[in-house]
């Protein structure tokens, strides 16, 4: 049997989308353990916890009024610009690791760019309200206009969704800019000397391919919407 049109056999070909996504974001995830577990063993010759470094980064930078704190979890570090706040992990916090200082230079970087009012920061900043609708209410919207035959509620589902992956495409600039910021400010200021960067390079760009990974994989789910859609109008 059919199923709108994309199916055979009852079996849904547009999984195939879902399929290569979810291969996509494991393959990324898969690479930044095996990096981060490389280079969270080798100790950077400043011998700077990743908390220090962090403090020297930002005060390299003239940024004096953010604050640096430790959570628990791993790789679970983040800046929060509404707090003026880099918060690092237990595995970054306290470890003199170059993968533990490259992490929390990369930290640094998003407070920078929070400090000199980066456009795309300020962008996703503003757009995170829409992306939180969008991906709580996109798929509840768009399954019951597809099962009803509500193409209103199908279309806004779609746009909700959108927004999500325009919330991604904005995030991919800022990460890598705060990369480029953190490389800089690592070598600039003798934290690390230029063979430790490279590998502090490595676990960054490993850790943008998780997020390269997550903006291909929702790409991926708007096709699919948009087949299942498409699909359903050519049964009406």
């Amino acid at each position: 049997m059919y199923g709108y049109g994309y199916g055979f056999y009852g079996f849904d070909r547009t999984y195939i989308l879902l399929i290569i996504g979810m291969l996509l974001s494991l393959a990324a995830s898969a690479k930044l353990k095996s990096t981060f577990a490389k280079y969270r063993r080798i100790r950077s010759a400043s011998g700077l916890t990743g908390a220090e470094a962090a403090d020297r980064i930002l005060r390299a930078a003239g940024i004096t009024d953010v604050k640096i704190r430790a959570i628990p979890g791993s790789l679970t570090d983040h800046y929060d610009p509404r707090t003026k706040t880099v918060s690092l992990s237990q595995d970054i916090y306290g470890q003199t690791s170059l993968a533990a200082v490259g992490v929390a230079a990369h930290e640094c970087g998003h407070a920078i760019q929070h400090a000199v009012h980066y456009a795309p920061l300020e962008m996703r900043s503003a757009i995170v309200p829409v992306a939180n609708l969008g991906s709580s209410l996109s798929w509840p919207l768009f399954l019951i206009g597809l099962l009803a035959g509500i193409r209103p509620l199908t279309t806004a589902g779609i746009v909700l969704f959108s927004l999500a992956v325009l919330f991604q495409l904005v995030t991919l600039p800022v990460e890598l800019n705060a990369s480029s910021r953190a490389l800089h400010m690592l070598e600039g200021t003798g934290i690390l000397g230029s063979a430790e960067t490279k590998g502090a390079r490595k676990v960054l760009t490993a850790a943008a391919l998780t997020y390269v990974a997550a903006l291909a994989a929702s790409i991926l789910q708007l096709l699919r919407l948009l087949i299942l859609a498409g699909g359903r109008r050519s049964d009406d």
